[in-house]
């Protein structure tokens, strides 16, 4: 990546958190134009065993290794595109924004336990959670929106993101879905082994899954790291529900295929707290150049 690259990756994350803090009556979409259009992106690069459907585009940047065996029903390969390079560059600005607030904390990282304590769902809002001793959900995650189609979630993972094979995220009573958002920032490495899941994954480092993993609306997108596909299914298309008639759970981006309004209204917090924590993250990733440098 070039000199000039790297000082807008650095800097547009600080740009777009000083942009959150504006209004906060009408926020800015969380995902960027170009980083929505992708189902999965990587920066170390995408493996793959084949085949893995996708629906939406899939790309890496800088590395530009996407592997081979997908079937594309929307989208199409980008191997260091701009497009991609761009996508990238919005990544860091969005897990900014998740990121940006205080949350109501799950102690000990245990989502099953939170929702079995809270009538057995988990209400729209904003939490942060820890490590698990083995893993973040076992059992089946019911997201429940109470009738809203604008119902907004934010899990905030302090270090990793673990399901095992019997989870599954689910998503219900959000009206027409219009604007729901699920949002998953992940401080390393995201393993998501069970049979389903919703929503849009932004980790630090690898997302993987033992294989067989469905995402009929979400995405894979790793700042640092890479992708590992297996034989899953991953799209950014599938998120109204006919039989249902719900969203699937993501706030998917405007224009094409993506399917749905990325225009969501949501309270932001104000504009100081969201300048220091793009300081903050313009210092890290200062810091991380000079180490590799």
């Amino acid at each position: 990546m070039s000199a000039l690259s790297t000082t807008t990756k650095l800097v547009f994350p600080l740009v777009m958190a000083v942009a959150y803090g504006i209004s906060p009556a009408s926020a800015a979409p969380i995902l960027g134009s170009d980083l929505a259009s992708f189902a999965v992106l990587g920066a170390a690069g995408v493996t793959n065993v084949p085949v893995s459907t996708i629906g939406g585009n899939l790309g890496s940047a800088p590395n530009a290794s996407v592997g081979a065996g997908y079937i594309f029903t929307s989208g199409s390969l980008q191997a260091n595109t701009a497009i991609a390079q761009n996508a990238q560059v919005q990544l860091d600005a969005a897990i900014l924004a998740v990121n940006a607030g205080f949350g109501t904390l799950i102690p000990g990282g245990d989502l099953d336990a939170w929702q079995s304590n809270h009538g057995g769902v988990i209400a729209p809002g904003t939490y942060d959670v820890g490590a698990a001793t083995i893993a973040n959900l076992s059992g089946s995650l019911f997201l429940d929106g109470s009738g809203s189609n604008s119902a907004l979630w934010r899990f905030r993972f302090s270090s990793t993101l673990v399901t095992s094979t019997t989870s599954n995220v689910r998503v219900q009573n959000v009206g027409d879905g219009a604007n729901v958002g699920i949002y998953w920032t992940v401080g390393s490495a995201a393993t998501l082994n069970g049979l389903t899941f919703a929503g849009n994954v932004l980790a630090n480092d690898l997302i993987s899954s033992d294989g067989n993993l469905t995402i009929a609306c979400g995405r894979l997108l790793s700042a640092e790291t890479q992708v590992t596909l297996i034989q899953d299914k991953i799209s950014i298309t599938g998120c109204n529900n006919a039989s249902g008639g719900y969203d699937q759970g993501v706030n998917v981006g405007s224009g094409g295929t993506t399917g749905g309004s990325n225009g969501q209204v949501v309270p932001e917090p104000g504009t100081v707290l969201l300048v220091g924590l793009g300081l903050a993250g313009l210092l890290a990733s200062r810091k991380r150049s000079l180490a590799a440098a």
